[in-house]
């Protein structure tokens, strides 16, 4: 079953097609990432031509018009990279692009890693074609791992190509277009090697909260989109607390003395109470950025997915609230820290007084 959620997917793809007689990837998969992300690129029109044309309705034409403005935001007031991406758009296909899969133990709460060049280890494949996934879903299952199969809303190349907009991002709401170029420019602005987890929360704050000072800036603190915006944060802070309680009680699970046979079974105690525990959730949060949560089988692997997103908002929100806000000061901040500490995690949760 294919989990769809919004998560965006980062990934360096081209570049692997070189590398990979020297890193010892696996060429068959390196060469699928490499041929899906020529495809997107060799297809992409002109931001300007395709609002020019016809292939587009007035409304998509309205959000595309508006990327232009996100990135200058991005680039200006939250000090985000200056690069030549999303001046293009791939209108080949309206679906999301890549299909993501992930891959945990029944009794562990990690994800399992793939080694690549430049980018080190990943907690996730990406593919551009749903039955390669479902191939390498089968190997991974025969090795008794917990597997999830997702689809991500955007990628990154980390800046190495020029990433195009697809369809499925201006056919949804500004709010989601926003904080998703955000995400992607964050990406691209600083990246850490081999650190999944902090990456992406990194990205997740500075989408969701840039999102926020966009509108603020831009439509005032009382339009509708601004406080669209508000409902995203709050809806963030309640799933995250419910995520990290939820880790909690499974990272106590798996580290008593039971049998794994025996983990295996109490899990899905906490796995029902979990779902039941979400439907009375359901009914604070503002949005629908969660709704399908729960709708296929948890396993390890699909709230491992969810926790690299959302399992540490409230740490990278603390330190941005410490920084006044300002998510370019936060930006050096890790920065600064990324050339002293070698698990970012580990050391911004030290600043703030987290064990």
């Amino acid at each position: 079953m294919v989990s769809k959620k919004v998560k965006p997917f980062c990934f360096l793809f081209g570049l692997m097609t070189i590398l990979t007689v020297f890193a010892g990837c696996k060429a068959g998969y390196v060469m699928h990432a490499a041929l899906g992300q020529i495809r997107l690129l060799s297809s992409a029109v002109p931001v300007d031509d395709a609002l020019a044309g016809n292939t587009l309705g007035a409304s998509q034409k309205e959000r595309l018009a508006l990327v232009s403005r996100i990135k200058k935001f991005g680039e200006e007031q939250l000090g985000l990279k200056k690069t030549s991406n999303y001046e293009t758009i791939y209108l080949g296909s309206d679906q999301p692009p890549v299909f993501t899969l992930a891959a945990a133990p029944k009794d562990k709460l990690i994800l399992v890693t793939w080694w690549f060049p430049v980018v080190g280890r990943m907690p996730y494949l990406g593919f551009f074609d749903l039955p390669k996934a479902e191939r390498e879903k089968q190997k991974l299952l025969d090795k008794d791992l917990d597997v999830v199969i997702g689809r991500a809303d955007a990628f990154s190349t980390l800046g190495w190509f020029r990433d195009p907009i697809t369809l499925n991002l201006i056919d949804g709401s500004e709010v989601d277009l926003v904080e998703i170029i955000l995400h992607e420019m964050t990406h691209t602005t600083l990246y850490v090697k081999g650190q999944g987890a902090f990456n992406e929360g990194l990205a997740q704050i500075v989408g969701k909260r840039g999102a926020l000072q966009f509108f603020e800036k831009t439509l005032g603190p009382s339009h509708p989109l601004t406080l669209k915006a508000m409902d995203v944060v709050e809806d963030e802070r309640l799933f995250s607390a419910f995520l990290i309680s939820l880790f909690r009680k499974l990272d106590h699970l798996y580290a008593s003395s039971l049998s794994i046979k025996d983990k295996v079974a109490k899990r899905e105690e906490i796995f029902t109470a979990c779902l039941k525990d979400f439907e009375i959730l359901k009914m604070r949060l503002k949005t629908k950025r969660f709704v399908h949560f729960g709708r296929a089988p948890l396993n390890n692997a699909y709230l491992m997915a969810f926790g690299l997103y959302h399992r540490y908002f409230p740490l990278f929100e603390a330190l941005l609230d410490r920084h006044g806000g300002s998510i370019p000061e936060m930006l050096l901040f890790f920065r600064n820290l990324s050339k002293e500490k070698s698990d970012l995690l580990a050391a911004a949760a030290g600043r703030i007084g987290e064990p």
